[in-house]
């Protein structure tokens, strides 16, 4: 995690931040560097854990995994949007695709970030005002990436039929079978 801190951090009144990942190590860093941002974390290990957090003080941030070993962190996300309306939310996963950013968005996040991240990173999108736009990535998709992320979009569109999918994309069913078995590209 980055240790450079921003001179004027304005957490608000209620600088509260929820950490919801389930791996652990990431976990307790990252908890570490945003307490020396100010923030005061509670970690959450798995979706129920996080939804137990949010039901006895719903925090002013948050920052979710989205895949967790018991769930998807976007039921969190929505537990949270359902709860306190006014939360700042970041999504932030490994597995990165267009589909999950645009369904992580349209429940309430304000951000979606990729792993890794660094705590410098998750603190600018926690504070990022309405209207700002990120930075330009430094190192853009690749063809490939940018392909793998068309078919999960159409696959997200198509309610993760496989059959449909492939006819909309024009590819074999077996063909698409093996990519989404597939990681993604880097």
């Amino acid at each position: 995690m980055s240790d450079q801190m921003p001179e004027d951090l304005d957490l608000g009144p209620d600088p509260s931040l929820l950490l919801v990942d389930d791996d652990e190590a990431f976990l307790r860093r990252l908890g570490r560097a945003m307490e020396r941002r100010g923030f005061q974390v509670q970690m959450a290990g798995s979706v129920a854990a996080a939804l137990a957090a949010i039901a006895l003080n719903p925090p002013a941030y948050a920052v979710v995994d989205l895949r967790l070993g018991d769930g998807n962190g976007l039921d969190v996300v929505e537990r949270l949007r359902d709860t306190r309306g006014d939360a700042r939310v970041i999504v932030l996963t490994g597995y990165g695709a267009i589909a999950s950013a645009v369904a992580a968005v349209k429940i309430g996040a304000i951000d979606y970030l990729s792993k890794p991240a660094d705590a410098a990173e998750v603190t600018r999108a926690l504070l990022a005002r309405a209207g700002d736009l990120p930075e330009p990535p430094e190192n853009p998709m690749s063809a490939d990436r940018v392909r793998w992320e068309h078919i999960q979009r159409v696959y997200e569109m198509c309610d993760r039929n496989v059959s449909e999918t492939a006819r909309r994309l024009g590819m074999h069913r077996r063909t698409l079978q093996r990519i989404l078995a597939k990681r993604s590209p880097k």
